[in-house]
């Protein structure tokens, strides 16, 4: 299935990433990190990538088809170009990433492999850099063999191909392979072709290495397996934060307004991230994570923590607009940033906790947690139990209205209800018991309060009437049974006037842009997940596998879908989306004793 514009495939190394289309075009890297400005950024310019700044092509003379896929279980993308008489030439794009010097080489570097794989192809290069957000061409130096650009933190093209050919976009013929090194402003060390070539062959090895580790389900093994590479390539490793997206401004829905920029840290999206992994056993990206949530917890002895910091973990996020670009499609506005650094969602302390608390019980960490660590925990659950009942914006963020909603008490109560467990896990009794009573005392409030009787069912809010799909994570969070009849009830009042179909929408009611136009992926695992824990096997299956239909080509999905036609719409690629994939596969699937 096409999907247009955002049927993109990402390359990365947890430094920097790149999104290139079904041609091979880059339309979207920014640096000198992942929040930073778009170098290529041909995807919100609003024009073709055909033409246009924003955009490194290499453009077939005369091409008739265009074949992409990943090197099994690696994001190295190859991509092959045909022309009208025979003529086809293979590209190879891939970000360095292997062990080197007993520490990991990431490099801000993106490496490219040009080879004609028949006929006598004529190509055209066409390497179009942008600074100040698409505002102009980056301004340009070269040499023999490099071109220098003048982007945020400079970078440097060396290459084996005619430097005229690339600064001039002149049509040539391709008779041998071309290797192009695009990173740091610094000379490249060593033989060109035989250093990108090595680069390749050890960053195949690297991530087919990680990928074997992975404790994959035994059904749709290659759709879990990159779904999880694609995880880790929203990873900024050098501080442990998991952004959200790698894209910024792509609408929820055509002409929505709903334009937000992804490329941060939720301590929420990050915790469902870090979930879906630990279930496949990636225990390296936990302990990351686990890295860059102590020092936001250091960082803030005030107690409240903001929903989303920087991957650099700065607190203010300002949002503006970018007038340079015209947006996904024309849909503007682009944005820069995000409010959300100034929301109060309480939801957040629960979700600190649940990524922090495996590292008590976990024995394979190089760190595992101690007292220590589980006293500074606390302050996060003295804030937990501080805001339980008091309003916030909720975890879908609403920016004019304030509720105590419902999911925020439950994380609430879910912070309280881990410390317990891992005060038991430490041998801390007085603690322990503390932490239960708290826990006990927020369940009470929850079943009393967010009942609705009237309605025969749970309500988004305390004391409220509204329907929200975060309520079925009254299961995940082990806060209800399947079998609990209030929460059978709710789910069929989910279902009712949530479930469109085969999607789900968070909720119905009207918010700050109208009412939602199309369905939140993740909502719809969360619902599959439900269906299968409650007894309905065969329906969560089928559903399950018709979301997988609604992939892009290289296997991933955004955070929205068509409710009709089921195109992705939302930044991508999607962390919830996609950690919704890996934990519904590993619920669902047959196990491994299955085939003995």
């Amino acid at each position: 299935m096409n999907y247009g514009d955002l049927d993109l495939a990402p390359i990365g190394n947890c430094a920097v990433s790149a999104l290139l289309d079904n041609m091979g075009r880059y339309v979207w890297a920014c640096v000198p990190r992942v929040d930073g400005d778009p170098m290529f950024c041909a995807l919100l310019s609003g024009r073709d990538p055909a033409e246009g700044t924003g955009v490194w092509a290499v453009d077939l003379i005369d091409q008739v088809r265009a074949e992409q896929r990943y090197e099994r279980n690696t994001p190295i993308l190859i991509t092959k170009l045909s022309d009208s008489v025979g003529a086809a030439v293979e590209i190879v794009d891939f970000c360095p990433r292997y062990q080197r010097h007993n520490r990991v080489y990431r490099p801000n570097a993106f490496a490219r492999i040009l080879r004609p794989v028949s006929g006598a192809p004529r190509i055209r290069i066409r390497l179009r850099p942008t600074a100040d957000w698409g505002a102009r061409e980056a301004e340009c130096t070269s040499g023999s063999n490099h071109i220098r650009y003048g982007v945020p933190g400079a970078m440097r093209l060396t290459t084996s191909a005619p430097v005229t050919n690339i600064l001039s976009e002149r049509v040539f013929r391709l008779e041998e392979e071309h290797v192009f090194f695009l990173g740091p402003d610094e000379p490249f060390e060593g033989d060109l072709h035989e250093g990108l070539r090595a680069m390749r062959d050890n960053t195949s090895l690297y991530w087919r290495r990680w990928a074997r580790m992975l404790a994959t389900p035994l059904e749709w093994q290659a759709d879990v397996i990159r779904a999880a590479i694609t995880l880790k390539l929203c990873v900024y490793e050098e501080t442990g934060a998991i952004v959200a997206a790698l894209t910024t401004s792509i609408p929820e829905a055509p002409n929505s307004g709903r334009n937000w920029d992804y490329r941060f840290c939720w301590l929420r999206d990050a915790y469902y991230t870090v979930q879906a992994l630990n279930r496949l056993g990636a225990a390296d990206i936990l302990e990351g994570y686990l890295g860059y949530l102590r020092n936001i917890i250091d960082a803030t002895p005030s107690g409240r923590i903001q929903p989303v910091y920087g991957v650099g973990m700065e607190p203010i996020l300002q949002e503006a607009d970018i007038a340079s670009l015209a947006g996904f499609r024309g849909m503007g506005p682009v944005r820069a940033g995000n409010q959300a650094h100034e929301h109060h969602q309480h939801d957040v302390y629960g979700q600190i906790v649940l990524s922090s608390v495996q590292a008590f019980y976990d024995t394979r960490l190089f760190r595992p947690a101690s007292a220590d660590d589980f006293h500074a925990l606390e302050s996060v659950g003295e804030r937990a139990y501080g805001v339980y009942a008091k309003p916030d914006a909720g975890l879908w963020e609403f920016r004019t209205r304030a509720s105590v909603h419902t999911y925020s008490a439950l994380m609430c109560w879910a912070a309280c209800d881990r410390l317990a467990n891992a005060a038991l896990q430490l041998d801390l009794t007085d603690r322990a018991a503390l932490w239960r009573a708290r826990a006990d005392e927020i369940r009470a409030a929850i079943e009393s309060r967010a009942w609705n009787s009237d309605l025969g069912r749970y309500a988004a809010t305390l004391g409220g009437r509204e329907m929200d799909a975060s309520l079925l994570q009254m299961l995940d969070t082990r806060f209800t049974a399947a079998t609990d009849e209030r929460f059978i009830a709710t789910l069929d009042a989910i279902e009712h006037d949530l479930r469109r179909g085969e999607h789900v929408l968070r909720y119905a009611d009207e918010d700050d842009f109208g009412r939602p136009e199309t369905a939140f992926n993740f909502c719809t695992f969360w619902l599959i997940e439900a269906l299968h824990l409650v007894g309905r096997r065969d329906e969560a299956r089928a559903m399950f596998e018709r979301m997988l239909t609604r992939r892009t080509r290289a296997g991933l999905l955004s955070e929205d879908c068509d409710l009709t036609t089921g195109a992705p719409w939302g930044n991508y690629p999607q962390t919830y989306s996609l950690a919704g994939l890996i934990n519904c596969a590993v619920l669902l699937s047959n196990p491994w004793s299955s085939v003995r």
